[in-house]
Protein backbone atom coordinates (compact mmCIF):
# COMPACT_ATOMS: atom_id res chain seq x y z
CA UNK A 1 0.00 0.00 0.00
CA UNK A 2 3.03 2.24 0.66
CA UNK A 3 4.28 1.82 -2.99
CA UNK A 4 0.65 1.94 -4.38
CA UNK A 5 -0.26 5.81 -3.75
CA UNK A 6 3.03 6.42 -5.64
CA UNK A 7 2.56 4.72 -8.38
CA UNK A 8 -0.80 6.10 -8.99
CA UNK A 9 0.20 9.72 -8.92
CA UNK A 10 3.18 8.70 -11.23
CA UNK A 11 0.92 7.54 -14.02
CA UNK A 12 -1.43 10.45 -13.47
CA UNK A 13 1.02 12.73 -14.16
CA UNK A 14 2.55 10.86 -17.57
CA UNK A 15 -1.11 10.60 -18.54
CA UNK A 16 -1.77 14.67 -17.92
CA UNK A 17 1.31 15.80 -19.54
CA UNK A 18 0.77 13.45 -22.34
CA UNK A 19 -2.46 15.23 -23.02
CA UNK A 20 -0.50 18.44 -23.14
CA UNK A 21 0.33 19.47 -26.95
CA UNK A 22 1.98 22.34 -27.86
CA UNK A 23 0.62 24.32 -31.17
CA UNK A 24 3.77 25.70 -33.16
CA UNK A 25 2.86 28.12 -35.85
CA UNK A 26 4.42 28.06 -39.01
CA UNK A 27 6.72 31.02 -40.44
CA UNK A 28 5.33 33.89 -41.86
CA UNK A 29 5.94 33.96 -45.97
CA UNK A 30 8.44 36.26 -46.75
CA UNK A 31 6.28 39.80 -48.65
CA UNK A 32 6.93 39.97 -52.75
CA UNK A 33 8.44 42.68 -53.63
CA UNK A 34 7.57 43.74 -57.04
CA UNK A 35 10.54 46.01 -59.14
CA UNK A 36 9.67 47.83 -61.90
CA UNK A 37 11.28 47.67 -65.14
CA UNK A 38 12.44 50.42 -66.91
CA UNK A 39 10.23 53.11 -68.49
CA UNK A 40 9.18 52.55 -71.91
CA UNK A 41 9.10 55.30 -74.71
CA UNK A 42 7.24 58.41 -74.92
CA UNK A 43 3.74 58.58 -76.22
CA UNK A 44 2.72 61.14 -79.35
CA UNK A 45 2.01 64.12 -78.92
CA UNK A 46 -2.13 65.07 -78.90
CA UNK A 47 -3.94 67.70 -81.12
CA UNK A 48 -4.51 70.84 -79.81
CA UNK A 49 -8.43 71.22 -78.59
CA UNK A 50 -10.85 73.51 -80.32
CA UNK A 51 -10.60 77.24 -78.29
CA UNK A 52 -13.95 78.31 -76.27
CA UNK A 53 -16.63 80.64 -77.16
CA UNK A 54 -16.73 83.79 -75.51
CA UNK A 55 -19.60 84.96 -73.94
CA UNK A 56 -20.69 88.42 -72.79
CA UNK A 57 -22.17 87.32 -69.27
CA UNK A 58 -21.98 90.19 -66.50
CA UNK A 59 -20.29 88.95 -63.11
CA UNK A 60 -22.19 89.08 -59.92
CA UNK A 61 -22.49 92.40 -57.82
CA UNK A 62 -19.68 92.93 -55.45
CA UNK A 63 -20.11 92.99 -52.09
CA UNK A 64 -20.81 96.46 -50.40
CA UNK A 65 -17.50 98.49 -49.04
CA UNK A 66 -16.93 98.97 -45.27
CA UNK A 67 -18.11 102.08 -43.78
CA UNK A 68 -15.47 104.74 -43.58
CA UNK A 69 -13.74 106.17 -40.35
CA UNK A 70 -15.50 108.86 -38.12
CA UNK A 71 -14.01 112.41 -39.48
CA UNK A 72 -11.95 114.72 -37.21
CA UNK A 73 -13.26 117.16 -35.15
CA UNK A 74 -13.85 120.70 -36.34
CA UNK A 75 -12.32 124.30 -34.82
CA UNK A 76 -13.81 125.80 -32.14
CA UNK A 77 -15.66 129.03 -33.60
CA UNK A 78 -14.77 132.34 -32.29
CA UNK A 79 -16.18 134.21 -29.42
CA UNK A 80 -19.15 136.55 -30.63
CA UNK A 81 -19.02 140.59 -29.82
CA UNK A 82 -21.03 141.97 -26.61
CA UNK A 83 -24.30 142.55 -27.15
CA UNK A 84 -26.00 146.69 -26.18
CA UNK A 85 -26.56 147.90 -22.59
CA UNK A 86 -30.53 147.99 -22.12
CA UNK A 87 -32.24 151.05 -20.91
CA UNK A 88 -33.19 151.72 -17.18
CA UNK A 89 -36.48 150.60 -16.45
CA UNK A 90 -39.26 152.63 -14.57
CA UNK A 91 -39.40 153.16 -10.85
CA UNK A 92 -41.96 150.48 -9.52
CA UNK A 93 -44.89 151.78 -7.66
CA UNK A 94 -45.01 152.58 -3.31
CA UNK A 95 -46.36 149.82 -1.44
CA UNK A 96 -49.36 149.95 0.69
CA UNK A 97 -48.24 151.46 4.42
CA UNK A 98 -48.02 149.38 7.39
CA UNK A 99 -49.92 149.66 10.69
CA UNK A 100 -48.33 151.68 13.45
CA UNK A 101 -46.65 149.62 15.55
CA UNK A 102 -47.64 148.99 19.62
CA UNK A 103 -45.98 151.20 22.34
CA UNK A 104 -43.72 149.70 24.57
CA UNK A 105 -44.43 148.77 28.09
CA UNK A 106 -42.32 148.06 31.03
CA UNK A 107 -39.30 146.99 29.07
CA UNK A 108 -35.98 146.35 30.70
CA UNK A 109 -32.27 146.46 29.36
CA UNK A 110 -29.82 144.75 31.54
CA UNK A 111 -25.84 145.86 29.94
CA UNK A 112 -23.47 143.35 31.46
CA UNK A 113 -20.00 144.64 33.11
CA UNK A 114 -16.91 145.19 31.58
Amino acid sequence: MKYSLLLASLIAVLGLTACEKTTVAPPAAAPVVVVPGPAGPAGATGATGSTGATVAVPGATGATGATGATGSMGSTGSTGSTGYTGATGAAGADGVKGDTGKTGGDTVIVVPKQ
